[in-house]
């Protein structure tokens, strides 16, 4: 096995597929911690949907870099959603509920009457549950995947204690001078590009699973929010980079592998936290 992996980690698609995955997950796991204690978890859920709708339409419009019409959509949905939260009349999970199953049916309609594939159903499936786009990315979309993942880490490095205050207590961050509404904002908006970006790893039905199982596994070894975000991002990093290379060995879908590795990590940090009380 090992002779067998040092054989397929000398071809360039894998290293990129590890890099891609490992900063896709770090970034992920770094909000995820957030989006869970503000109770805003399903955020992914839905940007992901309104993302495969953005898809759908890049692949009517036959354009070759879909990200440039998908980026722009989600962070614009993230934005509604966010003020449609605030809503009195429309509370946050109608939002999110409304406009992700909108546009995923919006999206799978546009699919169905202008699509020129002779395989739909495989088009939708792997856009929904992963595929193996991960293994063929262009040195180009790595370079893009890279930058961005930089700017997401710093952001929230930059921004941490602001972060912090505004996941805990809005109120009190608002009155200590902070500015709660534009932070929320910020936070919806970096969500919405780490959404874009796993959209290829996972797929836009498992992304969720990205920001909460790290999230909850972490929760059961500590309490305090710096150590709950470095363990979640280690064990994102470690869950993303053990489900590619299991994925490639035993050759199963990558999106859903990794979901599973995360799944049995947040199943060993529970009967951890079992034992430690």
């Amino acid at each position: 096995m090992i002779e067998t992996l040092g054989m397929y980690l000398q071809y360039p698609f894998v290293r990129y597929a590890l890099i891609v995955g490992v900063l896709i997950a770090l970034c992920s796991s770094l909000l995820g911690v957030t989006l869970v204690l503000k109770r805003f978890s399903f955020i992914g859920d839905g940007l992901s949907h309104v993302a495969f709708g953005a898809m759908a339409i890049a692949s009517v419009l036959n354009l070759t870099n879909q990200m440039w019409v998908v980026m722009p959509v989600t962070i614009l949905s993230a934005v509604l959603l966010l003020r449609t939260g605030q809503n009195t009349k429309i509370k946050g999970d109608a939002a999110i509920a409304m406009i992700s199953v909108g546009a995923l049916a919006f999206g799978y309609l546009l699919m169905n009457i202008f699509s020129t594939s002779t395989n739909l159903s495989g088009d939708v499936c792997s856009t929904l549950f992963g595929s193996t786009s991960i293994l063929t990315l262009t040195i180009g979309e790595v370079v893009l995947c890279v930058a961005l993942s930089l700017i997401v880490v710093g952001i929230f490095v930059w921004f941490y204690n602001k972060i912090f205050a505004v996941t805990f207590d809005e109120n009190f961050a608002r009155s200590a001078g902070t500015k709660v509404d534009k932070y929320n904002l910020l936070i919806a908006v970096v969500v919405a590009v780490i959404i874009v970006l796993a959209m290829n790893l996972v797929g836009s039905l498992l992304i969720s699973a990205l920001v909460i199982f790290p999230a909850l596994s972490a929760m059961r070894l500590f309490h305090s929010f710096k150590r709950v975000t470095i363990c979640s991002a280690v064990l994102s990093v470690v869950s993303a980079f053990s489900g590619i290379i299991i994925s490639i060995l035993a050759g199963t879908p990558v999106g859903s592998t990794i979901v599973a590795v995360d799944v049995a990590v947040f199943f060993v940090c529970f009967l951890i936290g079992k034992t430690m009380k």
